[in-house]
């Protein structure tokens, strides 16, 4: 990917699930993982395996992540859609079919009138991608 942009994803007790599944489908490593069991302040016990605060890194890619607080709604909205500028027709091909296999295609990948590959996907936990790759 070309250029960094670092979205902080919040679940309501899936981050685990969603660090696993974005490690593997951008070939990333987990650099940072703390729980609310491993905070310096008081949690309940549900609290104590949830994520506090977690990074996921590969190159210049940093996404953060964490679950809501035991309690807390989370409201699962479309109001983020994160762009990932891919450095190559295999990269995007890559994204495409591995963020859609569990999620839903929002936009097929595509040639575009601005001259770039282009795909939206939703991914199994509901958070939108939108992949570019410029010709």
């Amino acid at each position: 990917m070309k250029h960094q942009i670092t979205p902080y994803l919040t679940f309501d007790g899936q981050a685990r699930d969603a660090l696993a599944f974005y490690e593997e489908v951008f070939q990333a490593e987990v650099i940072d993982i703390q729980s609310y069991g491993d905070a310096d302040f008081p949690t309940p016990e549900e609290a104590n395996d949830r994520i506090l605060h977690a990074k996921i890194k590969k190159g210049e890619l940093l996404v953060m992540v964490s679950d809501t607080f035991p309690g807390n709604p989370l409201e699962v909205g479309t109001n983020i859609s994160l762009m990932l500028e891919c450095e190559s027709e295999s990269e995007i091909q890559h994204l495409y079919e591995t963020l859609r296999e569990k999620g839903t295609t929002l936009m097929e990948l595509q040639d575009t009138f601005w001259g770039a590959r282009f795909a939206k996907v939703k991914d199994c936990f509901g958070v939108h991608w939108d992949l570019n790759y410029t010709k």
